[in-house]
């Protein structure tokens, strides 16, 4: 597995090796010890989840506050979507700033997303299932968004306007000036 660290250095890209013939494939999706090795810590991964969308849906931009923030390691079972991170930590170098990278079942490119970061996705493909685990659970009082459309954060999710489809909670996040952030000191990973 190799790892590289993104524009923001934070955000971590993560390459398994696929091994594969005219049977199929093999790949190791997670190695403890070799992130370990790469952070320089362990993390405690305690859920995961999944999730089936169809074209065009876009789901987030989300993030926990508090003491029930995520870091979540994402990746896409079937299917492409363009997965996008943006920094919220207030004094960070990178604030108000995202990565975006395409996670697809082809590539088998993961991303993870440290805490003190807003997290979403749009589906490029006819449909996608995208898979992550999180090192803490989730918690409504804690839960929160941001426009995935605010202007002054500039996603290029790729997609018309028209062929996006969004719940009624993430068609009615605030703009990122009105968001509620992180302190930069915020511990990352634990």
């Amino acid at each position: 597995m190799k790892f590289k660290r993104l524009a923001i250095p934070d955000v971590v890209l993560c390459e398994p090796t696929v091994y594969g013939d005219d049977r199929g494939y093999f790949a190791e999706t997670f190695r403890q010890d070799k992130l370990h090795d790469f952070l320089g810590f362990t993390l405690d991964f305690c859920q995961d989840n999944e999730s089936r969308s169809s074209y065009g849906v876009l789901r987030g931009l989300h993030y926990q506050l508090g003491p029930h923030a995520q870091t979540k390691l994402v990746r896409v079972i079937q299917g492409s979507v363009l997965d996008v991170a943006v920094d919220l930590r207030k004094g960070s170098p990178n604030f108000g700033e995202h990565v975006a990278v395409e996670l697809s079942a082809e590539n088998k490119k993961q991303l993870l997303v440290p805490r003190g970061f807003a997290h979403g996705f749009v589906v490029l493909s006819k449909e996608a299932i995208f898979a992550y685990k999180v090192d803490n659970y989730y918690s409504p009082e804690c839960d929160r968004g941001i426009a995935f459309d605010d202007q002054n954060l500039g996603v290029d999710w790729k997609l018309k306007s028209e062929d996006l489809q969004l719940s009624s909670k993430d068609k009615n996040q605030p703009l990122f000036e009105n968001a509620e952030y992180f302190d930069h000191s915020i511990n990352l990973y634990e």
